[in-house]
């Protein structure tokens, strides 16, 4: 199976090829496709090229206005099937969630990801536009998590709302005191936002009763969690390893349905029957 994923977020889009369970050829598009139609095109190219077609596109966005240009572009540069993914698309976990409609695509690309490959109880911290944690339990239902304001947020709300704090950049060691303005904001943005993931895990371990394995992803995991004592493994693709796993999982469910007329078992339910 060789397929290509697409993360399609607020700021910017991330594409790869996902195939034997591992992900290469990653591209990061800064803006999407709505403003950087031709990188993104050029990025799908790179995923597709080789003797051996791909099979599909499995994509999770965030940004809803931006699904027709997808689609066409999919459909007019490769021909295969796209899916979408949301609640409604078999996956190997079940969504205990009040309205499971609402939850973004990318979160549940996040915790399919993270339970195909560290198993469960898991918290799975992103940090993207927004910072969202995640959760599932050891039954593998996703359950919910929090979701704060995320790095750049931050950094563009005090950039545009102050006359004198400049934009500053997410790079750079840690200063013991902040002897600069950007040096006193990146101190502030490293221990701030590593003091919030502190007390929001612990509070959701506390909460839940469960041991969650701890796993980071996002553009800015690295950065923000650097020197934090906390146990988080960071992986930088999971969002993308997800949904190929969900892609793999659908399709399977799909041919077992259309023999059976009926769903296959997840892998949970698996578990209890045996």
């Amino acid at each position: 199976m060789r397929i290509a994923v697409v993360d399609v977020g607020n700021t910017s889009t991330s594409i790869a090829l996902y195939a034997d369970g591992k992900i290469s050829r990653h591209a990061h598009i800064t803006g999407g496709i709505l403003q950087n139609r031709a990188a993104c095109a050029e990025a799908l190219a790179k995923v597709a090229a080789g003797r051996k077609p791909l099979d599909g596109v499995a994509l999770a966005s965030v940004v809803p206005r931006c699904m027709a240009s997808w689609q066409r572009l999919v459909k007019s540069q490769l021909g295969v099937p796209l899916l979408s993914v949301n609640a409604s698309v078999p996956m190997p976990i079940r969504i205990d969630y009040p309205k499971p409609e609402s939850i973004g695509a990318d979160r549940l690309a996040d915790a399919v990801g993270a339970v195909d490959r560290y198993g469960a109880p898991v918290l799975i911290c992103d940090f993207g536009t927004a910072l969202t944690f995640d959760l599932v339990t050891p039954e593998w239902a996703y359950i919910g998590g929090a979701i704060c304001p995320g790095l750049p947020l931050m950094r563009d709300y005090l950039a545009e709302r102050t006359a004198q704090l400049p934009r500053m950049e997410f790079t750079g060691p840690t200063p013991k005191v902040g002897r600069s303005t950007e040096e006193a904001m990146r101190l502030g943005a490293q221990i701030g936002y590593c003091g919030m993931v502190r007390e929001i895990t612990s509070y959701l371990t506390r909460s839940t009763g469960y041991a969650f394995k701890l796993i980071a992803t996002g553009g800015y995991a690295a950065w923000a969690l650097r020197n934090s004592g906390m146990p988080f493994e960071i992986d930088p693709y999971l969002t993308l390893r997800g949904l190929g796993v969900i892609w793999s999982y659908a399709q399977n469910a799909d041919a077992a349905a259309g023999v059976r007329g009926d769903r296959p078992p997840s892998p949970l339910q698996r578990k209890e029957r045996k």
